[in-house]
């Protein structure tokens, strides 16, 4: 695996998510973050007609064709991790363009009734090659990076591999959000 959406998420979250990602080493699928994501997944809009859509390297959450062109979204439980939610969205628009399938892309938080929009435009693009290249970067290490606590640890379905010891809910270091 060389890059991918989940993996251009992790990036802005946490750089040895990506390592552990790219090497099928999968989080804890029970955990129940994880659920209560694919719950909101799966029921953000319920009067609309959603349909996802697995391509090589990414899943769209949801996919709608309007008068306008493809509308591709990404759903999340909150705004909290929104640049890496909208990296993700980039990468999809990215990879559609490449394609030949134009799209425009939002972000749905449905718990805050926010819809986000994301273009590919210059700057969307100058950060999405930074964080690729980081991501290249990343998955070519021959060692994960080591771990460094942040807020996401609390809550992290990867935490067994960084905290064996069990201090997962410690304190985090610094004022990094994740």
């Amino acid at each position: 695996m060389r890059e991918g959406g989940s993996l251009l998420y992790y990036v802005a979250v946490c750089p040895r998510k990506v390592w552990l990602t790219a090497r099928e080493l999968n989080p804890d699928e029970d955990h129940p973050l994880l659920e209560l994501g694919r719950f909101f997944g799966a029921r953000a809009h319920p009067r609309e007609r959603l349909r996802q859509v697995s391509l090589p390297g990414m899943v769209l959450d949801w996919v709608r064709q309007e008068a306008g062109g493809l509308l591709v979204a990404e759903v999340k439980q909150s705004s909290r991790l929104l640049e890496a939610a909208r990296l993700q969205v980039l990468y999809y628009l990215f990879r559609l363009r490449q394609w030949g399938v134009e799209a425009r892309g939002e972000i749905r938080i449905p718990r805050e009734r926010r819809i986000v929009p994301v273009e590919l435009d210059a700057a969307g693009m100058a950060e999405l090659e930074r964080a690729l290249a980081e991501v290249r970067r990343l998955v070519d290490a021959p060692l994960p990076p080591a771990p460094r606590r942040i807020p996401a640890c609390r809550s992290c379905a990867w935490a067994e591999f960084c905290w064996a010891d069990g201090e997962v809910g410690a304190e985090p270091e610094g004022d990094a959000e994740a």
